[in-house]
């Protein structure tokens, strides 16, 4: 009984609840646009006036010293002639013939000018707040159902196996975009660090470009690793441990809809008046208590997030806010503890990403998911206890050593 009423849950789940946490995200990421395209736009434009002063050989303070506007636009035109020749590539491939010269040209555009908006909006929040809370999801829904809904027009009636062709090759043209996105994050991130510490822009601007190249040769033979190792859930011979993609399943199960004609637009508009009712009542919160707040983002992706997923995120927060609070009543350096917290949290995420490579290669290598299995089968659940005593024992270790570390450098 319990087994079926799971597997409902998750079916309703699969095929409703994130539908309607998409119309969600996509509302909010909407509005998001609305309430920072004033500072995008003043930013832009300073860019362009610094850019002209010193080009009429007048002085700028050191952290406006950006690339030229016209260099980076240059680069930017430049780079749209390897994406053509990819997206020509992988629709001769998939022997998507017809309106194929059209269909590129529209792929072209978009990813031009709806990857400028992207990247202005998302790399704005990450230098506001951070990477991490870059509405890169909300504004991913959206590109993929425009990129969807233009190649569809383009291309005119879709047919036969033609669907899952054009669902292949929207899924590329949206991931460009997504790229865009995240090198954004990255790179207004770094600058707003630069910027702190009065660094000088273009230097930086130099530097991320290499960066994105080495990133560029190391993040695919990455994945491929995961996929030989795991799989992801929904990918063709996927097993019972597959990594969860919930982003990218909903992300192709819109594309599919709206070339199989199949989306329920019912759904995304529950959800659209849902994000609707949360950002009201986000801005009567935010502008009468001052204190509390309701993030339509993260509503919407609460809604579309498996529980799996998005309930370590509440448990993480509530620890790291005991931590601050016994912080802040003990005696001693409050700030340097604080930011102990956060350098040991930082260093958790890195070591289990990291981890997470060096295992999936075990596998890839061995074959074999129990590749470093080395306790029997018996033995699991007292093995996950083991487990959490052996990482409580390590942080307990590792914090007595920084407080050691700190406390010789503050007697030296």
């Amino acid at each position: 009984k319990v087994g079926s009423d799971l597997t409902v849950i998750q079916d309703v789940f699969t095929s409703d609840v994130r539908f309607v946490g998409a119309g969600t995200i996509g509302v909010a990421a909407i509005w998001t646009l609305v309430k920072v395209i004033g500072p995008i736009v003043k930013g832009i434009s300073d860019s362009i006036s610094s850019s002209k002063t010193r080009h009429e050989g007048g002085e700028v303070p050191l952290t406006e010293r950006d690339l030229p506007v016209s260099v980076v636009l240059t680069v930017v035109l430049i780079s749209m002639i390897p994406i053509g020749f990819m997206l020509w590539g992988f629709a001769r491939d998939m022997v998507v013939s017809r309106s194929m010269t059209g269909v590129i040209i529209v792929s072209l555009a978009f990813i031009l000018l709806v990857g400028l908006a992207v990247a202005s909006v998302c790399g704005y929040m990450a230098g506001l707040i951070g990477a991490s809370n870059s509405p890169i999801s909300g504004v991913g829904i959206l590109v993929v159902l425009v990129a969807a809904l233009l190649i569809k027009l383009t291309y005119g009636a879709v047919g036969g196996g033609e669907t899952v062709k054009l669902v292949a090759y929207t899924l590329l043209t949206a991931s460009i975009v997504f790229g865009i996105a995240t090198i954004s994050n990255d790179n207004l991130q770094d600058l707003k660090t630069g910027q702190l510490v009065g660094s000088t822009p273009w230097k930086q601007q130099i530097a991320l470009i290499i960066g994105v190249i080495f990133g560029s040769a190391i993040i695919p033979p990455v994945m491929q690793l995961m996929q030989s190792a795991f799989g992801f859930q929904g990918a063709p011979g996927a097993g019972p441990n597959a990594l969860q993609a919930p982003q990218a399943t909903l992300i192709s199960s819109l594309a599919t809809g709206v070339f199989g004609g199949s989306l329920d637009w019912g759904l995304m508009g529950i959800g659209a008046l849902v994000g609707i009712g949360v950002i009201v009542v986000d801005e009567i919160l935010t502008h009468t208590t001052k204190k509390f707040s309701l993030p339509p983002l993260a509503v919407g992706m609460g809604m579309y997030l498996p529980m799996t997923l998005s309930l370590t995120i509440p448990i993480g927060a509530a620890l790291g806010w005991l931590f601050d609070k016994w912080a802040a009543h003990t005696a001693g350096d409050v700030e340097g503890k604080k930011r102990t917290g956060i350098l040991l949290a930082t260093g958790l995420i890195v070591g289990e990403s990291i981890f997470g490579v060096i295992y999936a290669a075990m596998i890839a290598a061995a074959g074999s998911e129990d590749a470093i299995a080395i306790a029997p089968e018996s033995w699991d659940s007292g093995a996950g206890i083991v487990g959490v005593i052996t990482f409580a024992a390590a942080i307990a270790f590792l914090y007595r050593w920084t407080k050691r570390q700190a406390k010789e450098r503050v007697e030296a």
